[in-house]
């Protein structure tokens, strides 16, 4: 850890969500490391805390103790971009989680540079996707700081965390074990473990937290028009609204008729199949409404080389590499696929799906005039035979030369 200079200790960061292992993580730091904690709570959306938490790492010891609120910066820098690439790791997860831990990291890097801390702390496992994310992105951020994760390097049971708060007198709050692990945010929120870890046992209801079951939705169906610009939702049903808020108040709506529940067996980048539900109804809705528009304003080849472009992006973000080239060129590419991606899309609400059904934009490439077979076509009939001949003409040719040899 190099020399100290007498009288002062090193700094660590530690990123504290006020929960049982940061909590613990505290006072084990400065006994294992003999460091001075500066514990940064950042809220990116997730349930607000019962209790004042920045107080409660300044009673257990922590130097210093902050709350920062970057939801907005979440919307803006990292959900809308990935909305933008409709990114859906293995077509199935919007990475709600995956998104929120670059704003995380970006944040611990601030705070440890402001107060000279060489060290970042967090509270992942060895098993999870969250410590390549913070490790890699720490690191990529800033190579120079050194990473201390004490659940990785301590390996402990719940109980023993709890004998351990109790006999270095460390307050807790001790929550109703669940037998779920859950992770909440703006744009989603992931389950794991209990019954789940079967993957042929259904999802019990208890899984489930935000969305209504679809069996108790509403038995009439809901309609939302999802206002865009460039890519980017700015509101819905006529109104304008910032992206916290546009997000907040469609998840509710969503949710209430069952929308966006997610079964996923998920491939782990440290080689685990891991089986996680998500709910995560605004980013379903938005998503789907983001990918209707496009099908109306992005032409054939630029929308299916697209596709393969979001494969990748979601792969980058999941794996812990949103700080890395590829990604940014990336962003680049995809932001000008979306200079035209402006205009309303109509989502039907019913029973767990959001459908589209109904598309406008000033720019849809959609021309009533060449797809109807009513009065008004303006198609050329008389070219579709030379088109034919001249689509079909490589394979005609190595038809006949194959059948001349077979003969």
């Amino acid at each position: 850890m190099g020399k100290k200079v007498a009288g002062e200790k090193k700094k660590v960061v530690l990123a504290y969500s006020g929960g049982l292992d940061t909590s613990i993580a505290i006072r084990w730091l400065q006994e294992r490391y003999d460091l001075d904690v500066i514990a940064v709570a950042i809220n990116v959306g997730q349930p607000p805390s019962s209790d004042d938490i920045i107080a409660r790492a300044k009673v257990i010891g922590a130097l210093k103790a902050e709350y920062i609120d970057v939801k907005e910066e979440f919307v803006n820098d990292y959900i809308w971009p990935s909305l933008k690439a409709n990114a859906m790791y293995q077509n199935a997860y919007p990475l709600s989680t995956a998104i929120a831990r670059p704003v995380i990291v970006k944040k611990l890097v601030e705070v440890a540079k402001r107060e000279g801390a060489k060290f970042i702390a967090h509270g992942c496992t060895a098993k999870g996707n969250d410590q390549v994310r913070f490790d890699v992105g720490i690191f990529s951020l800033d190579p120079s700081i050194e990473i201390i994760a004490p659940m990785r390097e301590w390996v402990m049971t719940r109980e023993e965390e709890i004998e351990y708060a109790r006999v270095n007198d460390v307050p807790i709050i001790v929550k109703k074990e669940s037998p779920y692990s859950t992770d909440e945010n703006l744009w989603g929120r992931s389950c794991e473990c209990g019954i789940l870890e079967d993957p042929w046992e259904e999802p019990p209801e208890g899984a489930w937290e935000w969305t209504t079951s679809p069996k108790n939705a509403p038995d009439e169906p809901e309609y939302v028009e999802i206002m865009f610009e460039e890519g980017i939702p700015v509101g819905y049903n006529g109104k304008k609204k910032d992206g916290v808020t546009l997000i907040t108040e469609l998840n509710k709506m969503a949710a209430k008729h069952g929308v966006g529940r997610i079964d996923h067996i998920e491939d782990r980048l440290v080689g685990i199949k891991s089986r996680e539900t998500y709910e995560c109804p605004a980013a379903t809705l938005l998503i789907t409404a983001h990918r209707g528009l496009e099908f109306l304003t992005i032409q054939k080849d630029v929308l299916e080389f697209k596709r393969t472009v979001e494969q990748k992006y979601s792969e980058l973000a999941y794996n812990g590499l949103w700080f890395g080239v590829l990604r940014e060129s990336l962003d680049r590419f995809i932001d000008e696929t979306q200079k035209f991606v402006t205009g309303s899309v109509r989502v039907k609400l019913y029973k767990g799906s959001a459908v589209v059904v109904g598309r406008r934009s000033e720019y849809s490439l959609y021309d009533e005039g060449l797809s109807t077979y009513a009065v008004g076509d303006v198609f050329d009939h008389h070219s579709a035979v030379g088109f034919i001949y001249c689509w079909g003409l490589p394979n005609k040719t190595t038809t006949k030369v194959h059948t001349r040899k077979k003969k």
